[in-house]
């Protein structure tokens, strides 16, 4: 069992306790709280309730417990993320063995990640994950691919095919200056002997390293090729055959017809049927070189899905959820760039300004402004939107509220354990 509590004026760690009935330390552990005591008005904390534990005996080993409660190592990392994905268990040490059955029935769950995420933050994450997705290969002009910035995704790879997560290859159209090319997409799908060269790569390229599929996020396709890009993917998934999966990441339409750039070249009726799976990209309504508005406010979140179950079954759609915030500088203005925040980071920033963090009931998503003087010493204005355990539960809840297949988290490159925890709270991860 599970509850999402909103601090109020005078809290601290020790008072919620006490109300609660449950260790301090569980609250501090479960949202990870760096200095309990510092806590601001309107942070959400997740309390959670275990229905078994178990204390660590002399000789124990994290296998040995998970047989003997009939439950898997993976299980017994998602209900005790302090073990950060490691198996080094001690005698005295309490582990939850379960939270009681999780309510809303199985999820499939794909984490993004760039190959330099950390060796910590990904050991704590893959027990969580059916899908882990490397984020990227890029294109050259001749349909040969680009290695992810650094290369290192091999570390990737084995790491989650370790942990029993199907790793995917991320093949998108970034060119090699590291944009999406209306360009280079264009030139690609119009022409079948590049569209081959480029499934006869990208197939080699996941056997050899040993990815078990390919997630697509081509964006900036122009009209006329969006059937040549559903044609494309078709073809990708033949050509890797029995086996494989074959994703495709899709812009945030409500409807068919949006004439905009980013939406015109998506399908979704075809990339549906051409696809195995589709990720509905739902967040960026509020981007880093735009206006103030949540990342991912659920009333429109909602509007995409609901346009989605028309044309693709709900079995196949997961959806994106993300990690993150930003600060932007008040009043706004074109061409300056807001600061991106993690969800930890935001809380702090909150405390440390002083500032009341408030909900917005309507995007469900937290906010807060405070005063900061710019270079000039003129005093400004700030707000902040990002994402806390109340957001990430009102978008976990939608999948099973639409039947759909899962939810993809962008980016797992921070730790953000309230969202973990929650998804273990709600959900039972699904194996492929």
């Amino acid at each position: 069992m599970m509850t999402i509590y909103t601090v109020q004026p005078g809290d601290t760690v020790q008072s919620i306790s006490q109300k609660f009935e449950v260790p301090q330390a569980q609250i501090i552990a479960a949202n990870e709280l760096e200095n309990p005591s510092q806590l601001s008005v309107g942070q959400s904390l997740v309390i959670q309730f275990p229905e078994q534990t178990y204390t660590v005996e002399e000789g124990d080993t994290l296998e040995w417990v998970a047989r003997g409660f009939n439950t898997t190592v993976d299980a017994l990392q998602r209900n005790n993320p302090q073990l950060a994905g490691r198996e080094t268990i001690y005698p005295g040490q309490t582990l939850v063995i379960s939270y009681g059955q999780p309510p809303l029935g199985e999820i499939s769950v794909t984490g993004f990640a760039y190959p330099y995420i950390s060796d910590e933050v990904l050991l704590r994450t893959l027990p969580y994950l059916t899908y882990l997705s490397v984020f990227s290969y890029g294109l050259n002009p001749d349909g040969t691919l680009i290695p992810p910035e650094g290369g290192g995704d091999q570390r990737l790879v084995d790491a989650a095919v370790d942990g029993g997560v199907v790793p995917l290859l991320m093949l998108t159209s970034l060119s090699a200056d590291g944009t999406f090319s209306n360009e280079l997409v264009n030139s690609i799908l119009s022409d079948p002997a590049l569209q081959q060269n480029v499934i006869a790569n990208t197939v080699e390229t996941v056997k050899r390293m040993g990815y078990g599929g390919v997630d697509v996020d081509f964006e900036y396709i122009s009209p006329q090729y969006a059937q040549a890009y559903a044609d494309f993917v078709s073809a990708l998934r033949a050509a890797l055959g029995e086996g494989y999966t074959v994703f495709t990441d899709l812009a945030p339409k409500t409807s068919a017809g949006q004439p905009e750039l980013l939406y015109a070249g998506h399908n979704y009726s075809a990339l549906g049927q051409a696809a195995d799976d589709v990720l509905l990209m739902t967040y960026e309504w509020g981007y880093q070189f735009g206006p103030p508005l949540p990342v991912s406010p659920i009333d429109q979140v909602r509007r995409v899905i609901e346009y989605a179950l028309t044309e693709i079954p709900g079995e196949k759609i997961s959806i994106g959820i993300p990690t993150y915030g930003y600060d932007w500088t008040l009043p706004f203005e074109r061409g300056t760039a807001a600061e991106p925040l993690s969800a930890q980071a935001a809380v702090a920033r909150a405390f440390e300004k002083k500032a009341q963090i408030q909900y917005d009931e309507t995007a469900q998503a937290p906010y807060f402004t405070y005063w900061q003087p710019d270079q000039s010493g003129t005093p400004r204005e700030h707000i902040v939107w990002f994402q806390d355990a109340r957001s990430a539960d009102a978008m976990l809840r939608l999948v099973r509220e639409y039947g759909l297949n899962g939810a993809g988290i962008w980016n797992i490159m921070r730790w953000f354990p309230q969202i973990w925890a929650i998804l273990n709270q709600l959900y039972t991860i699904r194996k492929e």
